[in-house]
């Protein structure tokens, strides 16, 4: 049997004559950039992240840099970041011209841990950057609390966290402002790159609405240095057709997590996914720890399992961010867990069966 860690083609598939009249749409309208579909998918995505504001962007990136950038964040000031994260975080800061401070995760939850967060603040301190790891929102009122006390921005980044809930609200509503991915492999997938910020604030919204384009308002006046940045009709098409399924698919992710929970309790040398009673994840990522990661990674690929480590080196270790001086040690909890994490096969596609067969061939594994 061959197991694909994320089979694209299976959930792309079933909306295959969707999108062709998605497609058609499009081209009947002659408009490609900046028109009804981005517009009509802003206000959808909006309402379903429980925002005022949607704003369609190039990719999940941009949208974090753009939210920097529009709140003046850059050159002198400084960005908190989870130690543990796509390296794509602290781009972000980097792009705006900020220095990314690193703080690292609760150990159960991966995401940054809110009691580590107010011994990283300097008065070049300016935002502090949320991450949503893996679909599981970050612990956002003590935060957000935080923020209030030394006057920060709040940025979620929640490129893998489409739907997610803290304490019954949406992911995209809980910060100042939030970065969403729609890579491919996301819960929520174009099919190509894009991205959108949410937020609440008009200004903040208005001054992306001009930075994703050129600095324009109105076309050949350009206020500010902007940047080319925006969702296509495209994709905005694809998006608007994948979005009313999104619910279910998470719900579904949500089965196979339980399947996963449930199979492979007790397991020896193999950690599972904590779940605080406060969170609604929408498991973008099913990830356990093992000491003998390699080895099981190994063996599950010869019986054709495909599997993922997210992520292999933390970005203070990356030759990208070399400059800081950074040494391993420095923050041993996301180098603890770039050596032990496992992500198992997940999606809206995956069966019971195959669930099954993957916790059965695990558990013979754990103890290798």
């Amino acid at each position: 049997m061959s197991i694909p860690f994320l089979d694209l083609k299976a959930i792309n598939l079933r909306s295959k004559d969707a999108f062709h009249e998605a497609l058609d749409r499009v081209l009947d309208s002659g408009w490609l950039i900046l028109g009804k579909e981005a517009e009509a998918f802003e206000f959808e995505f909006a309402a379903y992240c429980e925002s005022n504001y949607c704003i369609g962007v190039g990719n999940g990136l941009d949208a974090l840099h753009l939210i920097l950038r529009a709140y003046g964040i850059g050159e002198g000031d400084e960005v908190i970041v989870p130690s543990n994260t796509y390296i794509a975080t602290w781009l972000a800061a980097s792009y705006a011209g900020a220095k990314p401070v690193p703080v690292e995760p609760d150990e159960r939850t991966y995401n940054i841990n809110p009691d580590l967060i107010e011994a990283a603040i300097t008065p070049n301190t300016k935002a502090i950057m949320a991450v949503h790891l893996y679909g599981q929102c970050a612990d956002m009122d003590p935060i957000m609390a935080i923020a209030e006390k030394y006057g920060l921005k709040v940025i979620e980044d929640a490129a893998q966290a489409h739907g997610a809930l803290y304490k019954g609200r949406k992911a995209g509503s809980l910060g100042h402002a939030a970065g969403f991915s729609f890579y491919p492999g996301k819960n929520l997938g174009a099919l190509g790159d894009g991205g959108a910020v949410t937020t609440c604030d008009a200004e903040l919204a208005e001054k992306i609405r001009v930075l994703r384009n050129y600095g324009s308002e109105r076309k050949y006046h350009n206020a500010v240095k902007g940047y080319n940045s925006r969702l296509d009709e495209l994709q905005a098409a694809v998006l608007r057709v994948k979005l009313p399924l999104l619910d279910e698919d998470n719900a579904h992710r949500g089965e196979v997590a339980k399947l996963y929970s449930e199979g492979l309790k007790g397991a020896p040398n193999l950690t599972l996914p904590f779940v605080p009673e406060w969170s609604s994840p929408v498991w973008h990522l099913y990830v356990v720890r093992s000491s003998q990661r390699d080895d099981l990674q190994g063996a599950l690929h010869e019986e054709g399992i495909g599997t993922m480590i997210h992520y292999p080196i933390p970005p203070h270790l990356q030759p990208a961010y070399v400059e800081f001086g950074w040494k391993e040690g420095d923050f041993p909890i996301a180098e603890a867990m770039a050596v032990e994490v496992l992500s198992l096969a997940m999606g809206p596609q995956q069966t019971d069966l195959v669930t099954s067969y993957i916790i059965e061939q695990l558990k013979g594994r754990t103890n290798v």
